[in-house]
């Protein structure tokens, strides 16, 4: 009796299927690295004045949120914020929640990159679960920290005994990164190319937008459907089982050093939508990967700031590793409180999933609208 005949798509060979899934990661990481540059394109120069003209605590929260939102990323605008702190524009009382809004801020570009598995149902939800657990982690890290830091000083007070400490240590710059190298060149390319038409900033800016949000719907349409069939059985249970060991504690670990690596944690979570939507991740094996990304992402800012002459520059950028490692220590270790961000996500995740108006409503709101009112109210 003659075998069923198998899709054509089904019969890649594994090697080819795993460079067209190398490719269109590739291709993903463009996409991510265009929708920066089109969104800081709308927003240059303004969140510098927007972070020099907060005098409310909670205005700060708001304003890291809405700057990180309009560069496209958390190290920009943890940098722009040690730079202010450093050359006396900004008071550190002030730029600690400012941090702290930077990291809510970094983690709307995975957010949007979950929008590329719109099309199934199934994928979605897993693919913005994946990238919403990242956001409600650094939610609940605020709430408990920012009253904590405001009441105590905690995060400053402990920046600045490790300033006294660092201050007379000679630490090398970071390297530049080969991942972040190799993406930028066909950004570069496309941005230059853009603007070459002399067309205003907005249209080169909604442009690059356009660019961008279509190379990562179509790399993640792709992925996820050969993600599955090339990682599957024996080889999936191995990775959740290599990640998942000791407790997360490899995979904070993996989050950490591909963070620093490529020195971008908005790469590392965003690689990570594809992985969970698949089903090649599970939420729990991915969740610790993220928190590891999430202290990975100072270092920039860290080794920058030992370059600047007022200590509270390098105490700023302190307070933003110690926010992190804190946020992880106060919520990793304990079973109760671990998993709720993932529950969280999960449950919001389902529900979007069922209405996609509420992927608007979310995105929106928090990232945007609560920050602008926040900011027009305290300030």
């Amino acid at each position: 009796m003659a075998s069923p005949a198998v899709p054509r798509n089904e019969r890649l060979a594994a090697p080819v299927r795993a460079l067209l899934i190398v490719t269109l990661l590739y291709l993903f990481l463009v996409g991510v690295g265009l929708l920066e540059v089109g969104i800081s394109t709308l927003g240059a120069g303004f969140e510098t004045r927007l972070l020099e003209q907060v005098a409310h605590p909670l205005a700060g929260l708001a304003a890291g949120i809405l700057a990180t939102v309009l560069v496209q990323s958390s190290s920009v605008s943890t940098a722009t914020i040690v730079g202010l702190v450093g050359a006396g524009t900004l008071t550190l009382p002030l730029a600690v929640p400012m941090i702290m809004g930077a990291n809510i801020g970094t983690t709307v570009t995975s957010t949007l990159a979950a929008l590329g598995s719109l099309r199934n149902r199934e994928n979605f939800r897993r693919a913005f679960a994946g990238a919403t657990m990242h956001d409600m982690f650094n939610l609940l890290a605020v709430a408990v920290l920012l009253p904590l830091e405001l009441t105590t000083g905690v995060l400053s007070r402990s920046a600045y005994w490790l300033t006294d400490i660092l201050r007379g240590t000679d630490v090398a710059a970071p390297g530049r990164s080969p991942i972040r190298t190799a993406v930028k060149f066909p950004v570069n390319l496309i941005e230059d190319m853009v603007t070459s038409f002399g067309a205003a900033s907005l249209f080169s800016a909604l442009t690059l937008l356009v660019f961008g949000l279509t190379a990562i719907f179509l790399a993640l349409a792709t992925i996820t459907k050969n993600m599955r069939q090339l990682v599957s059985g024996n080889i999936e249970r191995s990775m959740n089982k290599l990640v998942g060991r000791g407790g997360g504690v490899a995979g904070i670990g993996v989050g950490l050093m591909v963070t620093v690596a490529v020195q971008s944690s908005t790469i590392t979570t965003s690689i990570l939508v594809p992985l969970v939507a698949a089903g090649v991740l599970t939420l729990r094996n991915a969740f610790p990967i993220t928190l590891g990304a999430n202290v990975g992402t100072t270092i920039t800012a860290l080794l920058a700031s030992l370059a600047v002459s007022r200590p509270e520059g390098l105490a700023i950028a302190l307070v933003h590793t110690l926010f992190n490692v804190f946020a992880l220590l106060l919520v990793y270790p304990i079973p109760a409180i671990r998993w709720l961000p993932v529950k969280a996500a999960s449950w919001f995740a389902t529900k979007a999933a069922n209405n996609r108006l509420l992927v608007i409503v979310y995105v929106a709101g928090v990232f945007v609208v609560f920050p602008l009112v926040l900011i027009l109210t305290l300030d």
